[in-house]
C-alpha cells in the first residue's frame, strides 16, 4: 500500500492550518487596542495644545488693543471753551489784518467769565493767557479776516484750551498730587473750575485729529499730513508695483522658458520677499536721492521705496493665482484656435484676478505699516501741513507715530496710541476688502 504523501502548508485547509496564524492576527489586533488610548491621549494633546495657542494670541492681542484703546480714546475727545468775544476795534483794525491784537481779545473775554481775576498783575495775566491754546487766536484771526465787518460786533466762538487744561479735563492729572509736582497749581485748577462751572467748557469729537496737520502743540496736532502722506506713497506703490508685479508673473509662469536663468530669477523673487525693509530703504536713501536727486521727505520716492519691497510679493501671488487655474481652461482655449497671448489674456488671468487683487491688497497693507524705510528717506520732518503732491515734503501714519511717541509732551500719548488704531483701523478694512474680494469673484473647480 502506498503511504501518504506530506502536503505544503499552503496544500493544507483551513482546518489543517498552523494555529500561529490566529495568534498572530489576534497579537497585531490586541496591540493596535492597546496602543488607541495612547494615541487618543497624544491626539486631545496636540488639540489642546493648538487650542491654547489660539487662545493665547487672542489673549495678547486683546490685551494689545485694550492698552491702545484704553491709552487712545481720550485723544478722540478735546476740551473746548465757548467764549463771547467782542473784536475790539481798538486791537484790531480792518486796515492791518491780518495782524492785530487777537490773543488780547480773547484774553479779555476770558477773563469776563474770571471774576475777580486782575489782569492787570503780570503773572495772573500769563496765567490766564496760558488757559486757551495758542490756536485760539489764529482761530480768531481766519473768522475776523473772512469777515472784517466782525469788528466792533461781538461773536460766539470756540476755541480748544492748552494741553495742560485738556489733560485736568480728562482726569489725566490728579488733583490730590502735591502742587509742587503738578503742571497746574491750585490757583489755576481754581480758574478752570469758574470756567466748567459757568457751562462754557465742553468735550466734542476731536475732528481735528484727522483734518489738522502735525504740530508742537498736542492740542491742535493732527493726522492729516500723514493721512495724505500715505495716501500718496500708497497710491505711487500701487501705479508701480500692480502692473510690473503682474507682467513679471505673467511672463515668469506663462511664456519664460524652463530653464536655469528663470530658476535663478524665481529663486531672487523669492529671497526678495524676505528682505529686511530696512535694506530697501538704504537702496532708496542711495539710488533715489543720492543718485537720482529726488526731493527727500517725498511721499513719490517713500512710494518707490514701497514699490520694490510690494513688487516680490505681487509677483508671488499673482503666480500663485495663474497656477490655480485648471489646465482644462488653457486646452480648451488653444483648442478652439485661441493663440498663447489669448488664452492667457483672455481666459486665465481674468479668472486669476481675484487671488491676484486680494495679494496686492495684503501687499499694499504691509507696506502701509512699514516705518524704517521711510525713516531712512526723510520723511519723519516736522510738516506742519499736508502734502499737495506726491512730491512735497510730508510724513505718513507710521512715521507719525514714530514722532509722536518721540515727543516728551504728555498730550502725544494719547494722540500716539489714537494714531496705532487709524493705522489698525486701515489695515482691518484694506484686509477685509481683500477678503470680500476673495469670496466675492473666487471659483471652486
Amino acid at each position: 500500500m502506498t503511504e501518504p504523501t506530506a502536503q505544503s502548508p499552503t496544500e493544507r485547509g483551513p482546518a489543517e492550518q498552523s494555529p500561529a496564524a490566529p495568534r498572530r492576527e489576534r497579537g497585531t489586533a490586541e496591540l493596535v487596542r492597546a496602543s488607541l488610548p495612547r494615541r487618543r491621549r497624544k491626539q486631545r494633546l496636540l488639540q489642546a495644545a493648538g487650542i491654547a495657542a489660539i487662545g493665547t494670541a487672542f489673549l495678547v492681542l486683546f490685551i494689545l488693543i485694550a492698552s491702545l484703546v484704553s491709552t487712545g480714546w481720550q485723544a478722540f475727545r478735546q476740551t473746548h471753551v465757548t467764549l463771547q468775544v467782542h473784536v475790539d476795534p481798538a486791537e484790531i483794525r480792518a486796515e492791518r489784518l491780518p495782524r492785530g491784537g487777537f490773543d488780547d481779545v480773547l484774553t479779555a473775554a476770558l477773563a469776563e467769565l474770571l471774576p475777580g481775576v486782575d489782569l492787570k498783575d503780570r503773572k495772573t495775566r500769563k496765567k490766564v493767557e496760558g488757559i486757551l491754546s495758542n490756536g485760539a487766536q489764529f482761530t480768531l484771526r481766519d473768522v475776523v479776516v473772512a469777515d472784517p465787518g466782525l469788528i466792533g460786533q461781538t461773536v460766539s466762538l470756540t476755541v480748544p484750551v492748552s494741553d495742560p487744561y485738556d489733560q485736568l479735563a480728562k482726569g489725566l492729572i490728579d488733583r490730590q498730587t502735591p502742587e509742587v509736582n503738578r503742571r497746574l497749581k491750585d490757583d489755576e485748577i481754581a480758574m478752570f473750575d469758574q470756567l466748567a462751572a459757568a457751562g462754557v467748557v465742553s468735550r466734542p469729537f476731536n475732528w481735528g485729529l484727522f483734518t489738522n496737520a502735525d504740530s508742537r502743540f498736542p492740542e491742535l496736532a493732527g493726522l492729516k499730513g500723514a493721512l495724505m502722506g500715505s495716501f500718496w506713497a500708497l497710491l505711487t506703490c500701487f501705479a508701480i508695483s500692480f502692473p510690473l508685479g503682474i507682467g513679471a508673473a505673467i511672463y515668469l509662469e506663462e511664456f519664460a522658458p524652463r530653464n536655469r536663468f528663470s530658476d535663478f530669477v524665481e529663486v531672487n523673487i523669492n529671497n526678495l520677499a524676505a528682505v529686511p525693509s530696512v535694506v530697501f530703504g538704504l537702496l532708496a536713501l542711495a539710488v533715489f536721492i543720492g543718485w537720482f536727486g529726488l526731493p527727500r521727505s517725498a511721499p513719490f520716492v517713500g512710494g518707490l521705496t514701497l514699490a520694490l519691497m510690494t513688487m516680490p510679493t505681487i509677483i508671488i501671488a499673482t503666480r500663485a493665482a495663474l497656477k490655480a487655474v485648471p489646465p482644462s481652461i488653457r486646452e480648451a482655449a488653444l483648442g478652439i484656435g485661441a493663440s498663447r497671448q489669448q488664452v492667457v489674456f483672455h481666459h486665465v488671468l481674468p479668472l486669476a484676478m481675484p487671488g491676484i487683487l486680494t495679494g496686492t491688497i495684503i501687499g499694499l497693507a504691509q507696506a502701509l505699516g512699514e516705518t524704517a524705510p521711510l525713516l531712512l528717506i526723510g520723511m519723519n520732518a516736522f510738516i506742519t501741513s499736508a502734502p499737495a503732491s506726491p512730491f512735497d515734503s510730508a510724513t505718513a501714519l507710521p512715521t507719525q507715530i514714530f514722532i509722536w511717541a518721540d515727543s516728551p509732551e504728555r498730550g502725544f500719548v494719547s494722540r500716539t496710541s489714537a494714531a496705532i488704531l487709524v493705522l489698525l483701523g486701515f489695515l482691518v478694512v484694506m484686509n477685509a476688502i481683500a477678503i470680500h474680494l476673495r469670496q466675492r469673484f473666487e471659483r471652486k473647480w
